[in-house]
């Protein structure tokens, strides 16, 4: 990979001291580090540290969000074993942990799986779904991972497994299509 690193310019000494004097109390490395992110006033910034639900991008943007949404309602109203899949790093341990509690205010069949570095490595494992098949699970939320992982969907659709993929990640050459009207696909 013959990626650089492009550091962002230094906010000017002007702007810097314009939000500090707007925003009391705020240092010159955070009140650059805001401005180096185009966070130039208390209003911008307010939104940036205390997001309001009106702030975040309308999650129906995502291609097939609305199965994605009806496969869960489904698997929730039919009282049917759910898991919640991540990968090991930061965004997917993190993902998964946001997921799985707020899931489990509502539903008490959850699961969560985080593959082993070493055995399985990133991304989703025939070990996953075997262990997924063993317990009874029908749903599979994968977070952060699964949009190349064509040849495990459909190892698990072959157990009536359904998935539901949410992974930021760059499809491969060819994007999952559902083997059977439950499957879905959210990917973005």
């Amino acid at each position: 990979m013959n990626k650089r690193w492009r550091v962002k310019p230094k906010a000017s000494e002007e702007s810097i001291a314009n939000l500090r004097r707007e925003i009391k109390g705020l240092t010159r490395l955070t009140a650059n580090l805001l401005i180096q992110r185009n966070i130039t006033d208390y209003e911008s910034a307010r939104r940036f540290f205390k997001p309001s639900l009106d702030d975040l991008h309308d999650p129906f943007l995502m291609k097939d969000m609305d199965r994605a949404v009806e496969r869960l309602n489904r698997a929730l109203h039919e009282n049917e074993k759910i898991m919640v899949y991540g990968d090991y790093d930061v965004d997917g341990t993190t993902s998964v942990a946001l997921m799985y509690s707020f899931l489990r205010r509502f539903h008490s069949k959850i699961e969560y799986y985080i593959p082993d570095r070493y055995t399985e490595g990133y991304g989703i494992s025939f070990k996953g779904i075997d262990f997924a098949h063993q317990n009874d699970i029908t749903l599979i939320i994968a977070l952060d991972c699964g949009i190349k992982a064509v040849d495990k969907i459909q190892y698990a659709n072959e157990r009536n497994i359904d998935f539901v993929i949410c992974d930021h990640h760059t499809p491969g050459d060819s994007l999952l299509v559902p083997t059977h009207t439950k499957s879905c696909r959210v990917a973005a």
